[in-house]
């Protein structure tokens, strides 16, 4: 668990990893100063034109929220949050960041972090359903709702959330809770494959969902309905690891993985 111990230092910076929605839709909530330092936030919006695939790099301090929607275009907010000793010196701060959109492509840079300045950019990206995405950040999370299409997220101090998602999806963390949220009776594309190494995993199914379904932790508990496992008497009760799950649900399908190292496992049917 040393990994999840070098979080603490980072405490100050994860704030800038929420995701964009929270804030009002007007723009940057109030800031004021934090303690000795001065904050900055704005907003800066771009459109692209949707090719099938996008590419997102927060940088290293922020979060991704990428949503599906009726449009035929990919509409971006990117968020750009600064501290700093003066207000002076977190607004030039800020004219020093790129949020780089164009193409298929959204890159984030910006001047060296260092002592009591700090940035960071988190973005909310509203897609085409059909829409294959590579999302990187490195001290922010990441939420994926409603796309379908082929996905590789990563994160490495950070939550990744993924909603009514389909397609051939990989996600890893290193520290963080890994949550998914699944509807229809079966999912529709390669398969679904999330891992943490610190965090637990929870993943909601509907009731009679077809999958072929693999969960394994190696310091946790896996938690199942009692319909998934001849062990289970009811949700209660662990499947206790090394064993993991390994089973076809309502006559199988499309694997779901899902894998932890430091926590626990927990199906529920929903």
């Amino acid at each position: 668990m040393r990994s999840a111990a070098r979080l603490l230092p980072l405490a100050a910076v994860l704030a800038f990893a929420a995701p964009a929605h929270t804030q009002p839709p007007d723009g940057c909530r109030s800031w004021g100063r934090g303690g000795d330092r001065a904050t900055f936030c704005e907003i800066r919006e771009s459109t692209l034109a949707a090719t099938g695939a996008l590419s997102v790099d927060a940088g290293t301090n922020g979060g991704v929220t990428v949503r599906a929607y009726e449009g035929r275009e990919i509409r971006v907010r990117a968020e750009v949050r600064t501290v700093a000793p003066t207000d002076q010196a977190a607004r030039e701060m800020a004219r020093g960041i790129r949020v780089n959109a164009a193409g298929s492509r959204i890159t984030t840079t910006g001047p060296a972090q260092r002592g009591n300045l700090n940035w960071g950019v988190s973005y909310e990206i509203l897609v085409p359903a059909r829409t294959g995405l590579t999302v990187q950040t490195m001290n922010g999370p990441i939420s994926v709702e409603g796309v379908a299409g082929t996905m590789r997220l990563r994160t490495t101090n950070g939550p990744i959330g993924l909603t009514n998602v389909s397609g051939d999806v990989n996600g890893r963390t290193s520290n963080g809770p890994v949550n998914v949220t699944l509807s229809g009776q079966r999912w529709s594309g390669g398969g679904l494959d999330v891992e943490t190494t610190n965090g637990p995993v929870n993943v909601r199914i509907p009731r009679g969902y077809g999958a072929h379904v693999r969960a394994s932790t190696t310091h946790g508990p896996i938690r199942v309905p009692a319909s998934m496992g001849p062990r289970q008497r009811d949700e209660r009760r662990p499947w206790s690891p090394p064993r993991p799950v390994d089973m076809d649900l309502n006559g199988g399908g499309p694997l779901i993985r899902t894998v932890t190292t430091n926590g626990p496992v927990t199906i529920t049917e929903i």
